[in-house]
């Protein structure tokens, strides 16, 4: 009987593009094998000529869900898929997210939310760490491009400065079919296109009735937890920055920082 992986391992035969398999934790040798097997006839059947970087992690409890991220890049563009799901089934699960990405990205598609697939991070508890700080230089644009980036990378919120005030910015999905939206300060809604198909990039723009709230980092982090939220876009009181908190799957937090 094999022993599970624990450490790094980057795959390449003739056949397929380079896979680079990252293991976390007590991850069969299976697993990886259905990695690159599962994502090398997904990248041929779209005919594309990609690296490919996978990352599967395994719980402590054999009884929680298995976490598998992709990462490609489809003609220089980042894509990424993340999803969850039980042992010995979460890289099948991946591999299938990863084939409908690729194929809604061509056809610049909408994605329907709630995703069944990714039911929202958002549960009431005691404070819990934030764990990761990402900090980040934060693409300038407008909604549409910041949602086509959201889109692509398989985020549930994505931090920006907005083009048109200047202002961080977050952009995240609406039920059913729309992007909502926040800035700092600045609550009037942006113009939204006319006479375009419904894609990713003409979704009508929901905005906060609010302004981000002005927070410090531990109250923001008693906010986000105590008040069962999945994410909290909030202007940091010290530097005057908007900033990202977001849950993550073991139900630690992480927080995106803009540098720059």
């Amino acid at each position: 009987m094999n022993s599970p992986l624990r450490s790094s391992e980057v795959w390449a035969t003739a056949a397929d593009p380079e896979l680079a398999v990252t293991t976390r934790g007590a991850v069969p040798p299976a697993d990886v094998t259905r990695a690159v097997r599962g994502i090398g006839r997904v990248l041929r059947r779209h005919h594309l000529d990609a690296a490919a970087r996978v990352r599967v992690t395994a719980p402590v409890d054999a009884d929680e869900p298995t976490l598998v991220q992709a990462n490609i890049r489809i003609h220089d563009t980042p894509t990424r898929v993340q999803v969850t799901g039980p042992r010995g089934f979460a890289v099948t699960f991946a591999v299938e997210r990863l084939d409908r990405q690729i194929a809604r990205l061509a056809t610049k598609q909408s994605r329907e939310w709630p995703d069944p697939a990714r039911p929202p991070l958002a549960r009431v508890t005691e404070p819990r760490p934030i764990v990761r700080r990402k900090h980040c230089a934060l693409l300038t644009g407008t909604p549409a491009e910041a949602t086509a980036v959201l889109d692509a990378m398989d985020y549930d919120a994505y931090l920006f400065i907005d083009a048109e005030t200047g202002e961080d910015a977050v952009v995240s999905w609406a039920d059913s079919l729309g992007i909502q939206m926040a800035r700092q300060r600045t609550t009037i809604a942006p113009e939204a296109p006319t006479d375009r198909p419904l894609t990713v990039n003409s979704l009508p723009v929901i905005m906060t009735a609010q302004p981000a709230p002005t927070l410090l980092e531990e109250a923001a982090v008693t906010r986000l937890c105590r008040n069962g939220l999945p994410f909290l876009f909030f202007t940091d009181a010290d530097t005057g920055r908007g900033r990202l908190l977001y849950r993550r799957y073991d139900g630690d937090l992480t927080i995106v920082i803009p540098v720059g």
